[in-house]
């Protein structure tokens, strides 16, 4: 793996956010000056097709990305702003294991990605570690 290519998955590492190539583009030029737009975008296919990275389409036309080792979450985005909170909620889990099972299944994959504006925030609302209101 190249320099550019080391720092293109340093970035998307360190990113608490789901990236744009774009985006990423931005925040790799900023480390290093010689990144291309070109090698972001290859970067990203190869990191993607060696399963080190996940594909998201949140809307808005643009493929934003996810490392894989983030563990199996879900994500609200918000519709207004583009804004991604990811969330684990146990509830869902049993609920989906339990309808894969009404039909002869056992779950291997599944994920969920929720679309939404923002209200007024409710007082006894609190956050999980990752962001999500509970």
């Amino acid at each position: 793996m190249t320099g550019q290519r080391r720092l293109i998955a340093r970035v998307l590492s360190e990113a608490e956010d789901h990236p744009d190539v774009e985006e990423l583009y931005r925040r790799a030029v900023a480390l290093d000056a010689r990144v291309s737009i070109a090698t972001v975008y290859r970067t990203v296919r190869l990191l993607e097709e060696k399963g080190i990275l996940e594909r998201r389409d949140f809307g808005g036309g643009r493929s934003r990305y996810d490392p894989a080792d983030r563990g199996h979450h879900h994500h609200l985005i918000d519709v207004e702003t583009g804004s991604v909170i990811e969330f684990e909620d146990e509830e869902h889990e049993r609920l989906v294991r339990a309808i894969a099972a009404r039909y002869g299944y056992t779950l291997v994959q599944q994920r969920l990605e929720l679309f939404g504006r923002r209200v007024a925030e409710a007082p006894a609302a609190k956050r999980t570690k990752a962001g999500a209101k509970e």
